[in-house]
């Protein structure tokens, strides 16, 4: 019963990824058939975000409440149908009005699930989990390019995502029973389980007595500019690729999967890596990658291959530095505050996500697009000096 359970969480995190770069994958043909700039998209991912910062911060009562496998189950089908939704939308407002609905669903899933697997299984597996989501990540651009190919539109890609996830939500909803029996794969993970016993009993800590905890500002920030990052790159690298290489609009939508598809293959190394590496050095390797990824994007010039080969490097070494964090968060801050701290911790990722695609689109309307590796440097700089101070402030 242990692996099929494990197998159920890596499933959920599939279908948390599925949609994730759908619209950056699909904009390039969506924002003329809506009348609307291509900055537009930055609109909808601030709805999305909005959804997955309310979910987040809600997701250790409803957790609590419901159980972690309820929790997912429901989200999961929220999505489903917000995806639906998107693919019957005939105007702008629309997409905006389901971006809401497909935003809880996604930090429902994100919110429970981390802090599940942080308190119950080694950090391998932390890394294995968020593989899963690159996987979805990187399968969802092939689909709509698939659709887009075939002269289905975009609508017909939606469509695709929508139908697997009311396949996966359909297995979720049969795998309810197996979340009620906690299995953990350690010493060290059982002795996490005995102390959560009283974590899930304690009070709710406030945000002020959160923010007072030592380090915890530098990890929130952390996770701002790494989701920032993430998700600036996987909404703005195929209209890149389209405004500044002059590639196809449907070519470009399945090249830009690549730096999901870094940061799935660098999340599966990853898991092997931190038996023998701990959870900081892990991190440190990673963004050390991101950078180099960065400056072969920068060097490029208009050579589509190596943007390409930067794309890649960029998600392989975005790949552990999420999981390894959240990981590390019990061992960090404590098993009574993981809930609470992994809630606050996706708070702040999503509000990265909410707040700077939509200013980077700005940017690149008065700019020009081409700005795009150096603004993600930008925000490279800012976490490493963050992880840092973090490390100091343990030390």
């Amino acid at each position: 019963m242990a692996g099929l359970l494990l197998a159920i969480i890596y499933l959920a995190f599939v279908s948390l990824g599925l949609p994730d770069s759908l619209l950056g994958s699909a904009w390039p043909s969506m924002y003329q058939g809506f009348g609307v700039p291509i900055s537009y998209a930055g609109g909808i991912a601030v709805v999305i975000s909005l959804g997955t910062i309310v979910s987040s911060l809600l997701s250790d009562r409803f957790t609590q409440r419901f159980g972690a496998g309820k929790v997912t189950a429901s989200s999961v089908l929220v999505t489903a149908l917000a995806l639906l939704g998107f693919s019957a939308a005939t105007s702008y407002w629309q997409l905006c009005i389901l971006a809401i609905p497909y935003g809880l669903g996604a930090g429902g899933v994100d919110a429970a699930l981390n802090n599940y697997v942080a308190l119950h299984y080694a950090s391998r597996h932390m890394s294995w989990l968020h593989c899963m989501w690159g996987m979805g990540a990187s399968i969802g651009p092939y689909i709509m390019g698939f659709a887009l190919a075939r002269n289905q539109g975009w609508q017909g890609g939606y469509r695709y995502i929508a139908i697997l996830q009311m396949v996966l939500t359909a297995v979720l909803i049969f795998s309810v029973p197996l979340w009620k029996r906690r299995v953990h794969t350690s010493s060290q993970d059982r002795a996490k389980a005995s102390a959560d016993a009283g974590a899930v009993s304690s009070s709710h800590l406030g945000i002020r007595e959160i923010l007072s905890i030592p380090g915890a500002p530098q990890v929130f920030l952390l996770f701002f500019c790494y989701c920032a990052i993430e998700t600036t790159a996987g909404l703005w690298a195929s209209s890149y690729m389209v405004k500044h290489l002059g590639i196809a609009s449907d070519a470009a939508a399945s090249w830009a999967s690549m730096f999901y598809i870094g940061i799935t293959v660098g999340r599966a190394f990853s898991g092997f890596m931190t038996i023998r590496l701990n959870d900081a050095v892990m991190i440190r390797v990673g963004y050390a990658i991101m950078a180099f990824g960065l400056l072969v994007i920068m060097v490029s010039g208009s050579s589509s291959f190596i943007v390409l080969a930067g794309l890649v490097i960029l998600g392989l070494g975005c790949a552990p530095v999420y999981p390894c964090v959240i990981h590390s968060t019990p061992a960090t801050f404590g098993v009574d505050r993981s809930q609470a701290i992994i809630g606050v911790q996706m708070a702040s990722a999503y509000t990265g996500s909410l707040a700077m695609p939509p200013l980077f689109g700005v940017i690149a309307n008065g700019v020009g697009i081409a700005v795009f590796p150096w603004y993600l440097g930008v925000l490279l700089l800012v976490m490493i000096a963050m992880h840092e101070s973090m490390q100091r402030v343990k030390s």
